[in-house]
This record gives C-alpha cells, sequence and structure tokens, in this order.
C-alpha cells in the first residue's frame, strides 16, 4: 500500500473523535478502535506528559481496555511541545498503524494538534525556544513589542498587519522563522495552503446538548481528581524537580493546586478556580470545533449513551467508507 506522499492518489483513512474536556471521548475512541480493528493516538497536549495522569484524565489501563495507545505519558515534563513537535511525533506513529493495516483513531480536544497532523504539511521552519528566541524575549522585555513588530513589517508586512500588537507570541514567532531561515511565516503559508491533506479524516464531535449538563460533569470530574489525590500528584512533580513555572505545571489544575501546596490557596478555592477554568476551557475547545464543518456531531441529553453513540459512529464511518 502507498501512502501519501508516495504516489498514493487518495489519503488514507483516519479517524477523529473530539469535543470538548470531560465529553467522553476516551471511552468512544477505544468503542471505535475495538469495533474497527484501530488503535488510539491521544491529541491531548497535556496527556503527553508522563506524571500528569489523574490531572489530565489520562486514560488508564482498565479503560484502554487492551487497545494500543500512543502519545500518552511519552514527555518530560519539564519539555515544552508545540504542535509541530506533536505532529513530527505522531506521523510516524499513526502511518506505522495503517501499515499494520489498522486503523488510526486520533483522540483528543487540543484542535491546532489534531489539525497540524491530518494537514501534515510542516511547519515553518525555525526552533522555538532556541537562541534565536531568547534573543527575541530579552528584546521583547528591554524594548517591548512596538520596534519587534515594525521589525516584522519590513520583511513580512502581511504577517505583520494580520497580527494584533498584542498577540506578542507569534509576532515572536514569525520573526523567529525569519531570522532562522530567510523564509517568511507568509511564504510558507502560501506554499502550502493549496497542498492536500496528509490524510483523510473521519471528524466525530461529541456535545452535550444542554450546556448545562457539560458545566455539571465537568464539576464532577475535577471533585473525583481531587479524591484521586491531584494535590499529591502535584507534590510529587515539584518533588521529582521539576520547577514551578514549567509548562505543564501551568496546566488546569496543578496550576491551582500548586497554590494549595504553596498556602496562597485553599483546597477549596482551588477546586472552584479549576471547576471554573475547565469550563472556560471546554467553551474554548467549542468555539475551535464549531469551525470545522466537517465533523459529525454527537449530542448527548442529561447521560452520555456510549452505546448509542457507538452506533451512530459506526453508521457515520461506514458510509465513509471505513471498514
Amino acid at each position: 500500500m502507498k501512502f501519501w506522499g508516495e504516489g498514493e492518489t487518495m489519503a488514507p483513512k483516519i479517524v477523529c473523535v473530539v469535543g470538548p474536556t470531560a465529553c467522553g471521548k476516551t471511552t468512544l475512541g477505544v468503542l471505535i478502535a475495538k469495533k474497527f480493528n484501530g488503535e488510539v493516538v491521544s491529541a491531548d497536549s497535556m496527556q503527553i506528559y508522563r506524571g500528569m495522569t489523574i490531572g489530565t484524565a489520562a486514560p488508564t489501563e482498565q479503560e484502554m481496555d487492551g487497545v494500543p495507545h500512543h502519545m500518552v505519558a511519552v514527555a518530560d515534563p519539564a519539555e515544552q511541545w508545540s504542535a509541530a513537535r506533536y505532529a513530527e511525533t505522531a506521523i510516524p506513529i499513526i502511518d506505522g498503524i495503517l501499515a499494520r493495516g489498522k486503523l488510526p483513531v486520533l483522540v483528543g480536544g487540543t484542535g491546532l494538534w489534531l489539525d497540524a497532523v491530518v494537514k501534515g504539511h510542516g511547519f515553518a521552519g525555525g526552533h522555538a525556544g532556541g537562541e534565536v528566541r531568547k534573543t527575541l524575549q530579552e528584546r521583547l522585555e528591554a524594548e517591548g513589542i512596538g520596534p519587534l513588530l515594525e521589525e516584522l513589517g519590513q520583511v513580512d508586512p502581511e504577517t505583520a498587519k494580520r497580527l494584533h500588537p498584542a498577540d506578542e507570541k507569534r509576532i515572536l514567532r514569525a520573526l523567529e522563522v525569519w531570522l532562522e531561515t530567510g523564509k517568511t511565516i507568509s511564504a510558507h503559508n502560501a506554499e502550502t495552503k493549496d497542498l492536500p491533506p496528509r490524510y483523510d479524516a473521519v471528524w466525530i464531535g461529541l456535545r452535550f446538548a444542554d450546556r448545562q449538563d457539560m458545566k455539571a460533569l465537568i464539576d464532577r470530574r475535577v471533585d473525583k481528581m481531587a479524591e484521586e489525590g491531584l494535590v499529591e500528584e502535584v507534590r510529587g512533580l515539584l518533588e521529582s524537580g521539576l520547577p514551578r513555572d514549567a509548562t505543564s505545571l501551568q496546566a488546569i489544575g496543578y496550576k491551582e493546586f500548586l497554590g494549595v501546596l504553596e498556602g496562597t490557596a485553599t483546597e477549596a478555592e482551588a477546586l472552584a478556580e479549576v471547576k471554573l477554568r475547565s469550563r472556560q476551557y471546554a467553551k474554548r475547545q467549542l468555539t475551535w470545533l464549531r469551525r470545522n464543518p466537517a465533523i459529525h456531531w454527537i449530542e448527548w441529553e442529561k447521560e452520555r449513551d456510549f452505546a448509542r453513540a457507538l452506533q451512530v459512529s459506526t453508521e457515520i464511518l461506514t458510509a465513509e467508507g471505513v471498514s
């Protein structure tokens, strides 16, 4: 079998199970993988870290139910991962699953990472976190964003016009790409815009018909994380030598419970804050996903009916040519 990029006229089929936090993606992903002889690839920007099982709701052995899972607990919590790094790591895994005659089932709510894999065009060059980025960061702190945005306008006016001055991260990234590669992000985007996607993804989305039901489930999940020992998990990460400003510790749940350990918040205050931030995150996830017209949505009522969700998913996948 020839894969995309090797003369294959049709991009290989994969499945993407998406939705906001706590909507049941893990369970449905496993059910689909068991039904269609598949393997799961996590697309969650925090489940990649080792030692962060409780706060990220990473699938347990029991929840995996014998289905191989990839991209879970593969990174040191001190590392910083980007969508580009995730795609570079996940794509060979997905191609390996396809080569074994199995169905890749991507499961997660990190929309940018999923898009990066499905499109598979790679990212503009440059090494985020390298010496050029450090120099730019130092300049930002010393000069402010104005001179940097002006400099970007001289080499890449299209990108400079598009970016808001408050979007410091993307301004630095655009300058970094130019300084390291001599090519602008605008040029890279123009080159890749019309390329076909690497994979033919069938998108299945989970969401609640009533937003209040989603909020209630998120609150219950946060309470469960606390009962399972989230504060002890955070303490263990700190005792392992992980710096408190590590990207992984800025994740929802970890940052708030750092405050409990440092005495700046009570556990009740941390729980309330985690619930609020989790609900806000779910809203942002839904906003991102709504931009994708290819998603087949399955709506939950008060309770999540996984038997029905699997039945509907099976009908969708069969109609899309997945067997």
